[in-house]
């Protein structure tokens, strides 16, 4: 008997986790639906201030990164999309593919300058004199995007932060902690030596300087200058220093 109980005690608990389960799956479920309900209300509302907005939105580029940032809290980014309604009331995704292809060639025609590594700042003067001074108004945000935009062409484009400076890396080569370090230290002065580097980080043997240099050299990033005022060999990367091309060579 008292077996039976057991058995009878041990199916009304199965039972009762089993109720549990559907009615915590079927709230599971009308949460859900009550979320995208919400979304789609506020998808709704996003495109009437769109269309409401739209010549703001293609002027002004504060307004602008303003706007794309409210989008991504929701998981739109109309912006890197060049179909469907965003591309067809704002006419922004032709605008991000036209800028990640200037970027591109601007890039490319200054490696040999310096090294695949540009400020965006540089990057944002010379889209500008490209450009003219009629075309639509960019930002260092729209820069960002539409560099991000690109990344699937590989490692060799990338956003990079150097210190107070902003930089789009274009060749694929790694990069790792001690490079940006020393691109840091020679973040103000366009340039650096080892005795320099070695003072900032006594810790630092010379073969791991010389390690790190040796890569930035090989890949342009960092020229030699044997004839410095400071007797020792120094290191420059023109790629700290604005303006090392100009636009004309572009």
């Amino acid at each position: 008997m008292r077996r039976g109980v057991g058995i009878a005690a041990l199916h009304q608990k199965q039972q009762s986790q089993k109720t549990f389960q559907q009615v915590g799956s079927e709230m599971q479920k009308a949460e859900m639906q009550q979320m995208k309900e919400q979304m789609e209300i506020f998808k709704n509302h996003l495109e009437d201030f769109a269309r409401k907005h739209k010549k703001e939105i293609n002027k002004n580029p504060q307004f602008r990164k303003n706007f794309t940032d409210m989008c991504s809290k929701i998981g739109v980014d109309p912006l890197l999309s060049n179909k469907g309604f965003w591309a067809e009331i704002l006419g922004v995704g032709s605008f991000y593919y036209e800028l990640a292809v200037q970027i591109i060639d601007i890039c490319l025609k200054t490696r040999s300058t310096n090294g695949g590594l540009i400020e965006v700042s540089e990057i944002k003067n010379y889209l500008e004199k490209i450009r003219g001074k009629h075309a639509q108004s960019i930002s260092s945000d729209d820069i960002k995007r539409a560099t991000e935009s690109i990344k699937i062409l590989g490692n060799g484009f990338q956003m990079l932060t150097v210190g107070s400076k902003k930089m789009i890396q274009s060749v694929p080569v790694e990069l790792n902690q001690d490079h940006t370090t020393i691109l840091l230290i020679a973040e103000s002065k366009g340039w650096t030596t080892v005795s320099e580097i070695k003072k900032e980080f006594q810790e630092w043997k010379e073969n791991r300087i010389q390690s790190v240099l040796d890569l930035l050299l090989r890949e342009s990033i960092a020229w030699v200058d044997d004839q410095s005022e400071t007797g020792q060999r120094a290191y420059w990367f023109p790629s700290l220093i604005a303006g090392s091309l100009t636009t004309n060579e572009i």
